[in-house]
Order: structure tokens, then sequence, then C-alpha cells
């Protein structure tokens, strides 16, 4: 039977997911490069862009604005499956966004660490009530 949660891989993976959230918002593109997994199958799809491969992630890191980029984590859930497979989902907010940011990202333990293999974030419509 397969493990979920095992205290020290979710240790493993909040360790990995905790880097790239600083390294997102400090705009760190060399440490969200080594997060994803380099490889044609990975994949990022965005508030308005979708990535097919490494290569294309890469190329919108490096080019796109490094500011405006901070935001608060209001919910989190990673869940492991054995030791090498994980899903992170948080929800969040941004200063000046009444909307709620959404992010999920699929990590496997590759021999040089935890990676990225497939994101996605989005948006959340403005509650009319708000």
């Amino acid at each position: 039977m397969i493990e979920i949660n095992r205290p020290d891989v979710l240790a493993e993976v909040n360790a990995a997911f905790d880097a790239y959230e600083r390294a997102l918002v400090s705009n760190d593109v060399a440490v969200l490069d080594a997060l994803f997994f380099d490889s044609p199958h990975t994949l990022r799809y965005g508030a308005t862009e979708n990535l097919y491969g490494y290569d294309a992630i890469r190329a919108f890191r490096a080019a796109r604005p490094g500011k405006g980029l901070e935001r608060t984590v209001t919910a989190r859930v990673v869940t492991t499956y054995g030791d090498a497979f994980a899903v992170a989902n948080i929800e969040f907010r941004r200063d000046n966004e009444p909307r709620v940011g959404r992010q999920s990202q699929t990590w496997v333990k590759m021999p040089e660490g935890w990676r990225v293999v497939s994101a996605h974030v989005s948006w959340m419509g403005v509650d009319p009530g708000s």
C-alpha cells in the first residue's frame, strides 16, 4: 500500500515548495528554472499563457517583468504519495487584486531532487458580494 504524507517526504516537498515560493516573489529566475524538470514533457498553464516544455517555461520566465509578484498564500495543501510523487495546491491573494489566485503543481523526485513536472495558475472570478 502506498504511503500518503510520510513525514520525511512531506518535509522535503514542503521545503522545495517554500524555495519555489521565495524564488517566485523575489523573481529569482535561476532557482525557478532549477525547480522545473528540464524536459519537453514539462508544462505550465499560466493565467494568460500555455507553455509546453521546459524551454518555453524558461523563456517565459526570462521575459516576464520582475515586479508585482508578491502574494500572500491563504490556503495550502501539499500531499505526497510514496517517496517520489507529490501535489501542491495553494490559493493566494495579491494587493489590489479582487480575485483569488490558484496554483497547482505536480512534483516528482528526480535524481537531482524534487522538480515540478506540471503547473497551473488561474484566477477565480470576483465574488459579486465582496
